[in-house]
């Protein structure tokens, strides 16, 4: 059983999405969970979550956090770091992109009632993967990631 605390819950969706284990998916996630960061083709609910899930698993991962910090409060619970991705290539966002390695920032926000997460938010930094993978070329490109937590300070969760 999984813990009610928010944290352990969000905690134990990370492992799940990392490892690509939609089965247990269903142990933190409500039936109807909301993903506010999906797009009009992805459904919403359980089904959806597994086959975002399912499809970053086959298509070489969803990534993990290089640095995160966590905060919540009550039924909120917002992670905010750096990812590393394998993107696997292909279209995005209205562009082809090539596959590789990307490192960008990221935030997710939950919402966790009755130790179930009945929302998900998401903001990335796409336009730092999609110049690290050269999609879109950047006359300074070392510019692109400027005012983003990474640019400030080497070891910004230090």
């Amino acid at each position: 059983m999984v813990s009610k605390d928010p944290r352990d819950v969000v905690a134990e969706f990370d492992r799940a999405g990392e490892e690509g284990d939609v089965e247990a998916l269903d142990a933190v996630c409500h039936p109807r969970m909301l993903t506010h960061s999906f797009g009009p083709s992805m459904p919403q609910g359980i089904e959806g979550v597994r086959k975002f899930v399912a499809r970053r698993t086959s298509s070489g991962g969803g990534g993990s956090w290089a640095h995160v910090v966590t905060v919540a409060e009550g039924e909120y619970v917002t992670q905010f770091g750096v990812r590393v991705q394998e993107w696997p290539g292909g279209p995005f966002r209205g562009f082809d992109v090539p596959a590789g390695t990307i490192t960008r920032d990221s935030a997710f926000m939950f919402r966790v009632q009755d130790g179930l997460i009945t929302d998900r938010w998401a903001i990335r930094d796409d336009l730092a993967m999609m110049v690290q993978l050269g999609s879109i070329p950047a006359p300074r490109p070392e510019e692109v990631p400027h005012g983003t937590v990474t640019s400030w300070r080497e070891q910004p969760f230090d």
